[in-house]
């Protein structure tokens, strides 16, 4: 009897002591990588299930892959190009919400690898490298890419282009040794990104 009894507390301590260390090892993380990725650190612990080591090894690999990443200057014949281009898109919106989400989509990734990312073709891989160096902008890049293959509403599209904004703003702007790279100068003077689409826009185009 008292030899069960003994087990049974083993057992239980045993138990109590795994949950301890599996709640510890599911509930830390690294300051620096959560300071580095802001809310990609948050998606990468929910596309692990909660486990913090598994999503800190994960991006540790993108920061090893990609941190020493070097980005390219562009020039400024290359920047007036993609800025007119960017106002086309964003007007496009108002008649043809779903085509200038995929020409919006695909500026984007030309204007990545101009600036030396990987090709836009393996839009994971862009994004991954992207998310090193520009980690607070990437959510609106993915939603942009996944509303231009036609599964999102005219809502869902605008938002997107509106998300993917920071990020377009962030590579057509930034050149290497920017000391503010952080903080994605608009365009224009006012601090603002030519014409975003908004909801009066999007419901006077009729496409839903």
């Amino acid at each position: 009897m008292i030899t069960v009894i003994v087990i049974t507390v083993l057992v239980i301590a045993a138990a109590a002591l795994f949950f301890v260390v599996r709640g510890r090892t599911r509930g830390a993380g690294a300051p620096g990588l959560k300071r580095r990725f802001g809310p990609e650190y948050d998606r990468a612990v929910a596309r692990h299930d909660g486990d913090i080591k598994g999503a800190d090894r994960e991006l540790n690999e993108r920061v090893k892959r990609y941190g020493s990443f070097k980005e390219q200057p562009l020039s400024p014949e290359a920047r007036r190009h993609y800025l007119s281009r960017w106002v086309t898109v964003q007007e496009q919106f108002v008649e043809s919400p779903q085509k200038a989400v995929i020409e919006a989509d695909a500026l984007l990734a030309h204007l990545a690898r101009d600036r030396g990312f990987p090709d836009g073709e393996y839009f994971e891989e862009q994004l991954a490298a992207l998310s090193v160096h520009h980690a607070h902008y990437v959510h609106g890049y993915r939603s942009m890419h996944t509303a231009a293959r036609g599964q999102s509403g005219t809502e869902e599209m605008r938002e997107a282009m509106i998300g993917a904004r920071s990020l377009f703003e962030a590579l057509v702007t930034e050149q290497p040794g920017d000391p503010d790279r952080r903080r994605p100068r608009s365009p224009d003077a006012r601090g603002h990104a030519p014409w975003a689409p908004n909801r009066r826009h999007a419901k006077g185009s009729g496409t839903r």
